[in-house]
């Protein structure tokens, strides 16, 4: 059985290395579907919507109205500094596709009943374009 909830917040970024327009600091305003898959508890759940919304909504939160950055992007660490900007710093470039890794484990790293058995997000940066990643407990 699966459950399903949907996320969204606003969120700046760039990639440095991109040949295109992607290499200038934008935003999106990005979705995050989080399915989780497991048996049926006692109560007849996979999972609480709103334990759902209790594990995963911090972690949206926290990067609602920031700028998530590549912890090698010196320069732009050091301007959002100097505005007194909302950032987080991650290891990793920024790409919708590193991002499902990311709440992947910000998400199995919580306290998960023992019926979970996956998680699968996707990341979508625009209405149209998405990544998306399994997670197998």
């Amino acid at each position: 059985m699966k459950i399903a909830k949907e996320f969204k917040w606003e969120m700046g970024h760039r990639l440095p290395f991109h040949k295109g327009k992607c290499k200038n600091l934008h935003g999106h305003s990005y979705k995050l579907i989080v399915e989780f898959e497991g048996t049926l508890d006692e109560n007849g759940m996979v999972l609480d919507y709103y334990d759902v919304k209790e594990i995963v909504g911090p972690i949206v939160d926290n990067l609602d109205h920031s700028v998530m950055v590549f912890n090698e992007d010196k320069e732009l660490i050091e301007v959002l500094e100097k505005l007194n900007s909302r950032y987080v710093e991650v290891p990793f470039q920024t790409t919708a596709e590193n991002m499902c890794g990311y709440f992947l484990d910000q998400i199995q790293s919580g306290n998960l009943p023992g019926n979970i058995s996956a998680i699968r997000v996707w990341v979508y940066e625009t209405e149209n374009t998405y990544a998306t990643d399994l997670f197998v407990l």
